[in-house]
């Protein structure tokens, strides 16, 4: 078994690791190598992946999670191409227990035995599976279509309003699963998938505090707590908290720098289509006030060894403002203090550092501004 990443885990005493690890033994038909499973998941922006080779069918992953987290297992069965490779793939939940997974010839197929918390998540995929299946046969369709039959505006019409309408189907079954699971993560899980993004934290809260302590304890738990306190500080009417992130030179740039002036902090990234598609609408809103007493500050949540693509970014798109990034993704210290789960999104911060708005894009930020600034002078 080669691993890529080593936990800390790894250095305990073998007393203390029979508590505090997880085993993941696996079978699956009488598989030989060059037959090999992989074990993937992601820790903040860190990614860790195992692998193990199969012999009669048998395979054994070890190691420790500080708390569960969603994981996929992926079977290669021998030189196949990548494609079919891919395919044979198990989502599953890796918590620090003795967990099984047994198939006569696929993990895709597999039954998960030893986790209740993979039990509860079964539960969840079997209630979600009609909604999903209507969604999949909804791609399917979308997928045999020629370039310009997707092209049409009567069938982009026709197909948003059913996909939407389908998405829309899973919303009360996960709400249902939520609020008779409040002891699992798995409910937790559901819940995190009706409350969006631009959380209503007066909303989402008393939802969250139904949750059993030992859930809101966990990764996502904490995570969500991290989303009602970055909503609370991004209200409209709340004062901005202040920060500190690096330009592309290394000098560290405050918010507060910019105390006295209408500040937009824009949270977007190079990677980000959206973002790029609406920064042409920012320039013309930087180029018409920069001199009344308007700028904005971008955020970026590039991610490590992307400053390049950040810089030619900046300039392909001529973003001639202040650009402060720590290239941690989403891990970025100023987006996880906001609580920002998507981008683009923007906060409007008043002279006196008070937030005036939020999220006002295309012809909603040109208006703000007009009403907030004054119309220039032809």
């Amino acid at each position: 078994m080669r691993k890529f990443i080593i936990a800390a885990a790894c250095l305990l005493p073998v007393a203390s690791m029979a508590q505090t690890t997880y085993t993941i033994t696996g079978k699956v038909g009488k598989l030989q190598a060059p037959a090999k499973a992989y074990l993937t998941y992601r820790i903040g922006s860190t990614q860790h992946t195992d692998s193990a080779d199969l012999k009669n069918g048998m395979f054994k992953f070890e190691g420790r999670v500080e708390s569960p987290v969603q994981a996929s297992l992926r079977l290669r069965h021998g030189n196949e191409e990548a494609r079919k490779q891919a395919a044979d793939m198990l989502s599953l939940y890796v918590e620090n227990k003795k967990i099984r997974i047994e198939s006569a010839d696929s993990v895709k197929k597999a039954k998960i035995t030893g986790s209740p918390l993979n039990d509860d998540y079964v539960r969840l995929q079997a209630l979600l599976k009609p909604a999903k299946d209507q969604l999949n046969a909804l791609m399917a369709e979308y997928n045999a279509k020629t370039a310009e039959e997707k092209k049409a505006p009567e069938f982009q019409k026709s197909f948003g309003e059913r996909y939407a309408a389908a998405n829309k189907a899973l919303e009360p079954l996960n709400k249902k699963f939520a609020e008779e699971n409040r002891n699992s993560l798995i409910g937790l899980t559901a819940y995190r998938s009706v409350m969006g993004y631009d959380i209503d934290p007066a909303a989402v809260e008393p939802e969250y505090l139904k949750f059993s302590e030992s859930v809101r304890a966990t990764g996502l738990g904490k995570d969500i707590a991290m989303m009602i306190d970055g909503a609370r500080k991004r209200m409209v009417g709340s004062m901005a908290t202040d920060f500190t992130q690096n330009d592309p030179n290394g000098k560290p740039v405050k918010l507060s720098d910019f105390k006295g002036k209408y500040v937009l902090v824009d949270f977007w990234a190079s990677w980000c289509g959206p973002c790029r598609a609406e920064n042409p609408n920012v320039v013309a809103a930087f180029n018409k006030y920069k001199d009344r007493n308007f700028t904005v500050l971008g955020v970026s949540l590039d991610f490590p060894g992307q400053k390049d693509a950040w810089l030619a970014a900046v300039e392909k798109d001529g973003l001639n403002w202040t650009q402060v990034s720590d290239l941690k993704g989403w891990q970025n210290e100023v987006s996880k203090m906001y609580g920002i789960q998507a981008i683009p999104q923007n906060l409007l911060v008043d002279p006196s550092g008070k937030i005036v708005a939020k999220n006002i894009r295309g012809e909603e930020l040109q208006t703000r501004l007009a009403e907030l600034l004054g119309k220039t002078s032809k």
